[in-house]
């Protein structure tokens, strides 16, 4: 590796560091919004709040990731080309596929970090947020610690707490359990307590009222009680785990046993085989849109005024790429034997890197920018 491949690496890693930090704050603000109000609403502390943010990381970082790599390597090029380093380099005889060398180790490079996190950190964290919430889910306790709503912690049941004293007492208790359609009953006391036994968890009511409806007899029957023990642990039955989502599911098991895990899940094999190769694709197209990024750029000649028609261009390059990922994926989904489709984007980057590396070596195809004139050898 040269001085200048060193350098221009550096320049592209540093501002890769700084996109995806940038990137990955601005999303991560915009959803933790939604997040903390789910998590917080439903009776949960902010620690919980906390892990769920960290275990959505890689999936978020792995969004960003293929905008931070191009953005670093437009902004490196664009930088050095306007402040000439790059023009001198051009003419000392090194060509532009020359100087790509550089960006191609940039793109490895993140390659192998994208590999990281789609392949392996992703697939775990998924996994982990879903078992995580399924237990604040099946969490009954924390689901009714809300004052003054009226909450649903299963189907048919309906809980409203009008107050909670400092000590843990329940204030203006109403509880209707509707899963016996022809024998509801609702229970209404001033006062509560959760108690937590080797049998379960009990709401406790004291001096309250049972009302209690006979449809076979279209009669109503109330009961006066001084303490009535309701069981909501039987709740939380009704929370059953389910099946295991196409992010959750390791790499390895899409690999070697995706015909039990298409049976196992309830997913088809084109959606496992989407899923799969959509995992090595990003690798791809982190390499793929580094050297878009680079090539588009190195059609312009020296500027002092910036490359901006070649990062418009670049850009659009960019969003047409990502058009055709989401093009492509129902294809496969519905044939799963066109899997290599889902590299289309990244081989169509990188044959279009190509050719404008092409067009840049060959001086009968630029123009200065002094006075727009052809230049020749």
């Amino acid at each position: 590796m040269s001085r200048f491949d060193g350098y221009f690496l550096r320049q592209l890693l540093v501002l890769f560091g700084f996109f995806t930090l940038v990137l990955v704050g601005v999303f991560w603000i915009t959803r933790s919004v939604s997040l903390f109000d789910r998590v917080i609403s439903g009776g949960q502390s902010a620690m919980v709040f906390l892990e769920f943010t960290a275990l959505t990381l890689p999936t978020l970082i792995r969004t960003v990731m293929p905008m931070a790599v191009f953005a670093a390597a437009v902004y490196a090029t664009n930088r050095l080309s306007r402040e000439s380093e790059m023009t001198v380099m051009l003419a000392t005889g090194s060509s532009p596929w020359r100087l790509a060398r550089a960006v191609l180790m940039f793109g490895l490079s993140a390659g192998l970090i994208m590999a990281v996190i789609s392949v392996f950190l992703r697939p775990a964290s998924v996994d982990q947020l879903e078992k995580r919430q399924d237990e604040v889910a099946g969490d009954v306790t924390a689901q009714l610690l809300n004052e003054g709503e009226f909450l649903h912690p299963a189907d048919s049941v309906t809980v409203y707490i009008g107050s909670i004293d400092l000590d843990g007492t329940l204030r203006e208790v109403f509880v209707s359990d509707r899963r016996e359609a022809i024998n509801p009953v609702s229970y209404s006391s001033t006062t509560a307590y959760l108690v937590n036994q080797t049998s379960g968890i009990h709401l406790v009511m004291l001096d309250g009222v049972a009302l209690r409806f006979d449809e076979a007899g279209n009669t109503l029957s109330s009961t006066l009680f001084e303490d009535a023990s309701y069981d909501i642990s039987e709740l939380t039955l009704n929370s059953e785990m389910g099946h295991r989502s196409l992010e959750a599911i390791p790499t390895i098991e899409l690999i070697w046993d995706r015909e039990a895990v298409a049976v196992k899940d309830d997913h088809s094999v084109g959606h496992l085989v989407d899923e799969l190769h959509q995992r090595f694709s990003w690798i791809a197209i982190c390499i793929a849109v580094a050297l878009v990024g680079y090539s588009a750029l190195m059609l312009g000649s020296f500027s002092r005024f910036g490359l901006w028609p070649q990062i418009l261009g670049a850009f659009t390059i960019l969003v047409l790429l990502e058009g055709v990922r989401g093009f492509v994926s129902p294809v496969v989904i519905g044939d799963p034997r066109l899997w290599i489709l889902l590299y289309l984007p990244a081989i169509l980057g990188v044959a279009l890197s190509g050719l404008f590396l092409t067009i840049a070596g060959r001086p009968l195809f630029r123009k200065s920018s002094g006075n727009g004139a052809i230049t020749s050898a």
